[in-house]
């Protein structure tokens, strides 16, 4: 499956205009139904489907343990997958709704309320440990393998990593989507996170946090920013996050001592 398609556009400079050639990454919708409902459309590349779908349902606390999943039927045809989960408990019980917030990722988020007050209550342990290099090597490696964002300029990228090692990478159109997909394979494969982080490009907002807590990874570092809300949520239930890396630095917004040698 194609992940970008060619196009010849237009290009303005101070020396006049040229015609060259581009390529745009592919955009399609993902429609998510639950034993038959309807809960979201994401706007995807089509790729890791089932896991982008399963990890959506696992971020969003509709799916909790792997012994709830029954079926997985992925569609692909005429331009829209659709994804047919099958459980074999209620998602809806006791009169639930799916509520719906307008997220930074500028797509409507379910149940943000609530998984906000959830997450609240906890407080993250693990026993990683990582160092200021390791977290810059990561952060290099992630950008190495961005070649379809070099290609297009179209995607976010997000990677689940030991300190020495990236054991997944993904890329999307949103770094939400990046992440859930990460968020799915775990969930499916049984790949254990507490022991694991997350290194990713992109905006650092709430929702992305809320994301990885729910899988039990410690630390969030990224290359650009982290808003407010992620800064104060993260220092409240100690998760360590980073943002800003560049070649050489990166800002620390909260650590309760898993990186090493600060």
């Amino acid at each position: 499956m194609a992940d970008s398609f060619p196009y010849e556009v237009t290009e303005y400079t101070a020396n006049g205009a040229k015609q060259v050639a581009i390529e745009a990454i592919r955009e399609v919708p993902l429609t998510i139904y639950l034993n038959g409902r309807e809960v979201v459309t994401l706007l995807c590349t089509g790729k890791y489907p089932r896991h982008l779908a399963v990890g959506f349902l696992k971020s969003d606390a509709l799916l909790t343990e792997p012994s709830q999943l029954e079926h997985v039927d992925i569609k692909d045809e005429d331009g829209r997958i659709t994804a047919n989960v099958t459980v074999n408990h209620d998602p809806f019980a006791d009169g639930r709704t799916i509520q719906r917030s307008i997220t930074s990722g500028c797509g409507k988020g379910t149940n943000f309320d609530r998984n906000v007050a959830t997450i609240s209550k906890r407080r993250v342990e693990s026993d990683l440990k990582v160092t200021p290099a390791q977290i810059l090597a990561l952060a290099g490696e992630l950008k190495r393998r961005s070649t379809l964002y070099g290609r297009t300029r179209g995607c976010h990228n997000s990677s689940l990593c030991t300190p020495d090692e990236m054991l997944l990478f993904r890329e999307d159109i949103g770094r939400h989507n990046a992440i859930d997909m990460i968020v799915g394979e775990c969930f499916l494969e049984g790949i254990g996170t507490a022991d694991k982080m997350i290194v990713s490009t992109g905006r650092v907002a709430s929702e992305i946090l809320l994301k990885t807590v729910r899988i039990g990874v410690s630390l969030l570092a990224s290359t650009a920013v982290a808003t407010s809300f992620s800064v104060e949520l993260a220092r409240k239930i100690g998760m360590t996050l980073i943002g800003n890396i560049k070649a050489d630095s990166f800002w620390v917004y909260n650590d309760p001592g898993r990186i090493l040698g600060k």
